[in-house]
């Protein structure tokens, strides 16, 4: 194949043979480097296991319904149990973009015994994964995917006011601003009976930085930061961390229009969320494109599943 474009290209023999093992030598780099993180990958487990070629995902999300009861010896009046499901169907698109190389940036390459600019594979393969990480937080409505801040199985709410008759954490005191974080938490529970219990907690890089600085002294207590003084008291999260996605979110997951900075506190648990990934990020043979040759990359992305609709919470307006 690379000898057959070299040949259209008029590379010759040896021409070809240095181009082919350049472009192997970019491949083999492109699945090596380290990229900017991938934050998506990261906070939201990611599932390969469908085949590349599927076109939809449909799965289900089931809830037990029933109670059990005390009787008397005998009693035929058993309450029933049951599980009701509802079906849903998410779609798969694919992600694409290409490099290339003219016949003249082959032959300086070679003649001048430097290797061909890795940067043009490298910009390939970091715009597939800001892409696949825009997609598993604002999903695409046109493409019908749905992302965690499009997604309707969760359950959204705004921040109360502080004592400064605002939502806002950098108009809250230390206090307001862990009564949120711990309001946050209890929902959850409290929607689900306890049978939903959050690990994680997700802010915008403004609010992380404050209550990582913002000093709160309990009483009687060492001095601690608001950050280091939640982690400590509230045994249920073991993560706080930072995403520019929740700042600025509009629409808002509530149906407001926003813009609004958000807390999102979840578990990150694959049963309980999936960010789909049937392809990862793949290179094409090259192809002759009059006086170029042209590299086409790809993945599939599914989006971001969610199986337990209430294990999920945004607070819109901190």
């Amino acid at each position: 194949m690379l000898f057959e474009l070299a040949k259209k290209l008029k590379l010759d023999a040896n021409e070809s043979t240095i181009f082919a093992r350049e472009l192997e030598a970019i491949e083999s780099e492109i699945y090596e480097v380290e990229f900017p993180e991938n934050n998506a990958k990261f906070n939201f487990n990611v599932d390969y296991k469908e085949p590349n070629w599927i076109e939809t995902i449909t799965y289900r999300q089931f809830e037990k319904i029933g109670f059990a009861k005390i009787v008397s010896s005998y009693a035929d009046d058993a309450p029933r149990v049951d599980t009701y499901g509802k079906e849903f169907t998410s779609h798969v698109r694919s992600i694409v973009d290409a490099y290339g190389y003219s016949v003249q940036e082959i032959r300086a390459s070679i003649a001048l015994g430097r290797p061909l600019d890795r940067e043009k594979a490298l910009s390939a393969r970091e715009a597939n994964d800001q892409l696949q990480e825009k997609i598993a937080w604002l999903g695409s409505a046109e493409h019908k995917i749905l992302g965690v801040l499009n997604n309707p199985n969760i359950s959204a709410y705004t921040a109360p006011n502080g004592a400064l008759v605002s939502p806002l954490w950098s108009n809250k005191t230390a206090d307001e601003i862990l009564k949120d974080m711990n309001d946050a938490v209890t929902f959850i529970q409290t929607s689900t009976f306890k049978r939903e219990t959050p690990d994680r907690i997700l802010l915008p890089l403004e609010q992380y930085r404050l209550i990582a600085t913002m000093p709160y002294k309990a009483s009687g207590g060492s001095d601690l930061t608001v950050l280091e003084y939640f982690l400590r008291n509230n045994k249920m999260i073991k993560e706080i961390d930072s995403d520019p996605y929740l700042e600025d979110v509009a629409p808002l997951p509530s149906g407001g229009a926003g813009p609004s900075d958000c807390m999102m506190v979840y578990s990150r648990n694959s049963r309980k969320l999936k960010f789909k990934i049937p392809q990862e990020f793949e290179q094409f043979p090259p192809q002759e494109r009059n006086l170029e040759s042209v590299v086409n990359c790809h993945s599939r992305n599914g989006g971001v599943i969610i199986y337990k609709p209430l294990s999920v919470l945004i607070v819109e307006g901190i």
